[in-house]
């Protein structure tokens, strides 16, 4: 007696490279392990200004290392890539009406980057007075 089985198309490792929406859909879902990175880097220069000056001149001194520089910017590029595709998701997500008109993606985008812009200003502003 013979078993079947059935046929297994080889799929390459790098399948998603091949296709554009692919290739992002992928880059965006890696780009939450930078978003990661962003957070404990956070916490860590938290950390360092509130145990002191010393403390923080030393968080200085090794931000300076250019593997931490480099990290740092690649990381940076993949929290635009994540706040892009994020943002340009969420008119699909989230349906809004008002006075039963459906409002326009558009409209939702703005909004958004509206917002971005604002309470990054008022951080700036925050951290620089």
């Amino acid at each position: 007696m013979t078993t079947q089985r059935a046929y297994v198309r080889p799929m390459s490792t790098f399948w998603w490279v091949k296709k554009r929406s692919y290739f992002i859909f992928v880059m965006r879902e890696l780009s939450s392990l930078f978003v990661a990175w962003f957070v404990f880097y956070l916490l860590l220069f938290i950390s360092a200004v509130g145990r002191g000056g010393e403390a923080y001149q030393d968080f200085l001194v090794g931000a300076k290392y250019p593997a931490v520089v480099v990290i740092n910017v690649v990381a940076f590029a993949f929290i635009v890539l994540h706040t892009v595709t994020w943002f340009s998701l969420t008119p699909k997500a989230m349906v809004l009406t008002i006075r039963g008109q459906r409002v326009p993606a558009i409209v939702i985008l703005g909004a958004q980057y509206a917002a971005l812009v604002a309470v990054s200003a008022f951080v700036y502003w925050l951290v620089t007075r």
